[in-house]
């Protein structure tokens, strides 16, 4: 066999897998690679689900369809073990080990958290009513946005338990022709509700984990779907946190450069001086002038700010200005001359528009 040989061999049985699996490629689905972490996977599906989420997308059935996908795959490849068994056997695979264990996993996803957009019937499709989204903001320290971090928030939510008894649900307005007289006929409009088993609702508490991933930045929405108000003959809405980067003592951030001010004596300033930062996570920058430094003079640190959320490996540039700290009171006679001797400038005066 030629070189080619085991390469061809390779390639033909790959295909025949991929063919053989059959069912939806998850991975192309969410947009990441087969080696994605579970990090990534869970960045890339916040992503999507903002953008082609129903609510932002009313008249566009395709959009729904695609938010429909976009949960089922993150539902399989969120799971350590649903994603072990999708990598080998495929969505059938999934949908196989499900049914052994007596459920249907995408049915019972979506029926958990209300991804139905719409119940095909004799009339066609319905729309289903949606609760109110919660927004919120969510204070997080600039350490937390540089190392990242595991936020738990308590939700208390209103939770619908059954109660005997029925109600009318699924209330609609229906035009009606009645017989007012001999020939005469009139429409009106009428209430027409279905019968459905009463609830009440229950507050129970629930742990939601923001993860604070590096990087982050201020604004930055991070979603729950159907975690927001609920609605008695529809589906709950969605709970959105809003990150809003605390201010702190030491550092500026813009973008994904740092800032920062340093206050140096006048003799540091002529003299030179070492010293040193201690960073977000701990670690200490050095700093150190061998020349002359002028009020406001600005040392750069290339890789020294905050990591690019979209690339942790890239980090932006600590920007340090220098403060001097001039002596007060006055020198003596002697002093002064001794000063003028060394440093060896003459008297200079200047006037300008420095705005």
């Amino acid at each position: 066999m030629n070189a080619a040989g085991p390469w061809l061999l390779s390639l033909l049985l790959v295909s025949w897998l991929v063919v053989a699996l059959g069912g939806r490629d998850f991975y192309k689905i969410l947009g990441v690679s087969k080696d994605a972490s579970t990090s990534q996977i869970k960045k890339a599906y916040r992503k999507l689900a903002m953008v082609y989420h129903p609510d932002k997308n009313p008249d566009d059935p395709e959009a729904s369809d695609k938010f429909h996908d976009i949960n089922e795959a993150y539902e399989v490849l969120s799971d350590e073990e649903l994603r072990e068994v999708y990598d080998r056997y495929g969505e059938d695979g999934v949908k196989k080990k499900a049914q052994n264990q007596g459920g249907d996993m995408f049915g019972n996803f979506f029926g958990g958290f209300g991804f139905h957009f719409g119940t095909a019937g004799s009339d066609g499709p319905r729309e289903i009513p949606r609760g109110g989204t919660i927004t919120m903001t969510l204070e997080v320290s600039l350490e937390d946005l540089f190392v990242g971090n595991f936020v738990e928030v308590a939700r208390y939510k209103p939770v619908a338990k059954t109660v005997p008894g029925t109600r009318k649900c699924n209330c609609r307005s229906e035009m009606k022709t009645i017989q007012v007289g001999p020939g005469r006929f009139q429409m009106s409009p009428q209430q027409v509700c279905e019968e459905c088993p009463n609830v009440k609702y229950e507050t129970e508490e629930k742990i939601l984990e923001v993860e604070i991933e590096p990087g982050m930045r201020d604004g930055y929405q991070y979603p729950f779907i159907s975690e927001g108000e609920p609605h008695i003959d529809g589906e709950p809405g969605d709970l959105i946190f809003v990150i809003e980067q605390q201010r702190h003592a030491v550092f500026e951030r813009r973008g994904d450069n740092l800032h920062t001010n340093i206050t140096i004596s006048l003799r540091d300033a002529l003299v030179g001086f070492s010293t040193h930062i201690t960073h977000l996570d701990g670690h200490e920058v050095s700093v150190q002038r061998d020349k002359v430094t002028w009020p406001g003079a600005r040392i750069q640190k290339p890789g020294e700010g905050m990591p690019n959320y979209e690339n942790n490996k890239q980090r932006g540039t600590l920007y340090i200005t220098v403060d001097v700290d001039f002596p007060k009171g006055s020198f003596s006679e002697q002093d002064r001359e001794t000063l003028v001797s060394v440093l060896r400038q003459e008297s200079k005066q200047q006037v300008y528009n420095g705005l």
